[in-house]
């Protein structure tokens, strides 16, 4: 799945057009690389997400093309 999909499903970003800007901007990193929107997500992944002074860094725990709203808090897990 892209990044920038990925990022909108799971609801770290809650659209899609500000995730592929975000990724655009260079303030997001999979496995310590800078991404861009169309990066591949894989399980495993490690994401780290630059919002201001704050990084969210989280671990794919799994993908799917669609999530409920309840569901989403368990594609990923939290590291940072």
């Amino acid at each position: 799945m892209r990044l920038d999909k990925y990022l909108k499903v799971s609801r770290l970003i809650k659209r899609r057009t500000v995730a592929n800007e975000a990724c655009n901007a260079g303030r997001v990193l999979v496995n310590e690389q800078v991404a861009k929107s169309g990066t591949k997500v894989k399980e495993g992944d490690i994401i780290k997400i630059q919002f201001g002074n704050q990084i969210t860094e989280v671990e794919v725990l799994e993908v799917k093309e669609h999530v409920k709203k309840e569901e989403a808090g368990q594609m990923y897990r939290y590291l940072s």
